[in-house]
């Protein structure tokens, strides 16, 4: 299956052009455009060294460029209750992403009340999916908190999938004495397009394809005093039907996944701490003897805090766990059963970071991760599953640029 996509060498030419484009002339190139307009972007490259297997490109034992995202947001407000906005990316990972030019998100969003303690309204198009702390901020390397976002709660090899779907948002807001509420909920048609989606739901290519089915997003967040204190529930229940292809050795199936996730922020003055746990349900049923009916229920969780040394240099520490399944955390059985390595269904990860904003519109990062299983590693880099190793060690340096 292909996206449809433009040619990501239009992306880069336009997209770049404009980053690196001065302040007073973008303020210039602008100019002629209404003060309720808003045009932003950002350019990220990063850099990917792997100890055994591949990341992001063949990052083992060399270094992988082929990590770039280039974006471009626009909003315009008419109307003080009336907002459009959109993003279009350029994106390159490995062999998931190949730089084409794709829409994020675009929307419009009425607010129908809106006064001193409550902000309701409803957003129609493809809307950002809301989940956890980080999913609908994870396209800005300026808003993530490392170079890679928690990878067991955070999927990057379905990326496409997880950031965002076409549908109806309903969102609310109440402001109180004892703090805040934060209410999303979502009816969409997940965005199925992406190839790597296919290949890391069956380990492959495959002759059909997938389809989407109404699916519902809902999270709730609570903040004290400013965002000290966060505290977030989300639920997603994502339905995917299958449509086999000319001699197919699958049926026509489903595919269902359903999770919770629960988080946990506490921002001091200089230190933060974050905690976010999931439990996380597949079912496949009716592919065929290729794929029989079965169920599992993966468990993932991290632990992060953060420290800022000064103003603009800031520190990262996290322990990220994932298991596929709660009831084979060691992949034994799944081992016995396939044939597949056992380590393909966890992985552990130890991560430090650190980061520099050189001046408001400028970061570096560098980031080190060592990791042992490859429950997340991109099946799109790694199509050899077999010759995948248990134990390896990652390092990143990323450089990003906001305009």
């Amino acid at each position: 299956m292909k996206q449809n996509r433009l040619p990501g060498c239009i992306a880069t030419v336009v997209i770049l052009g404009l980053g690196i484009t001065s302040a007073p002339a973008r303020a210039e190139l602008f100019s002629w455009l209404p003060p309720s307009v808003q045009i932003h972007g950002f350019l990220s490259q990063g850099a990917i060294w792997t100890s055994e297997n591949n990341f992001f490109g063949d990052s083992e034992d060399d270094i992988s460029l082929n990590f770039r995202e280039l974006g471009l947001n626009a909003s315009w407000r008419p109307f003080p209750s009336l907002q459009f906005s959109s993003q279009v990316l350029s994106r390159e990972a490995g062999n998931g992403d190949d730089g084409d030019l794709r829409i994020d998100y675009g929307f419009v969003d009425y607010a129908f009340i809106a006064d001193m303690q409550n902000l309701w309204g409803l957003r129609a198009g493809r809307v950002l999916n809301p989940y956890g702390l980080y999913n609908d901020t994870r396209d800005v390397a300026f808003l993530r908190p490392s170079i890679l976002l928690p990878e067991s709660i955070y999927f990057d090899t379905t990326r496409t999938l997880s950031l965002s779907g076409d549908g109806l948002q309903l969102y609310g807001e109440r402001r109180n004495d004892w703090g805040d509420l934060f209410f999303q909920f979502s009816a969409i048609q997940p965005r199925v397009d992406d190839p790597e989606t296919e290949q890391e739901l069956f380990a492959g290519d495959a002759p059909g394809d997938l389809q989407p089915d109404p699916s519902f997003l809902s999270r709730l967040i609570y903040e004290y005093d400013g965002g000290r204190v966060r505290l977030a529930a989300s639920a997603l229940s994502i339905n995917v039907d299958y449509k086999p292809g000319e001699m197919d050795f699958f049926q026509e199936g489903r595919f269902r996944f359903n999770a919770l996730y629960f988080s946990a922020q506490y921002n001091a003055l200089n230190w933060s701490l974050t905690g976010e746990y999931a439990l996380r349900n597949f079912r496949f049923r009716k592919f065929g003897p290729a794929l029989p009916d079965n169920t599992s229920t993966g468990e993932s969780f991290y632990i992060q805090g953060t420290y800022r040394f000064t103003p603009t240099l800031e520190g990262l520490i996290r322990y990220d766990v994932l298991y596929a399944d709660r009831d084979d955390r060691d992949g034994s059985d799944f081992a016995a059963a396939t044939g597949l390595p056992a380590h393909r269904r966890f992985a552990r990860d130890f991560t430090l970071g650190l980061r520099w904003d050189v001046t408001r519109s400028l970061m570096l990062r560098a980031e080190y991760h060592n990791i042992n299983g490859t429950g997340w590693l991109p099946f799109v880099d790694n199509p050899d599953i077999l010759g995948t190793e248990q134990h390896w060690k990652l390092f990143s340096v990323l450089a990003s640029y906001r305009f």
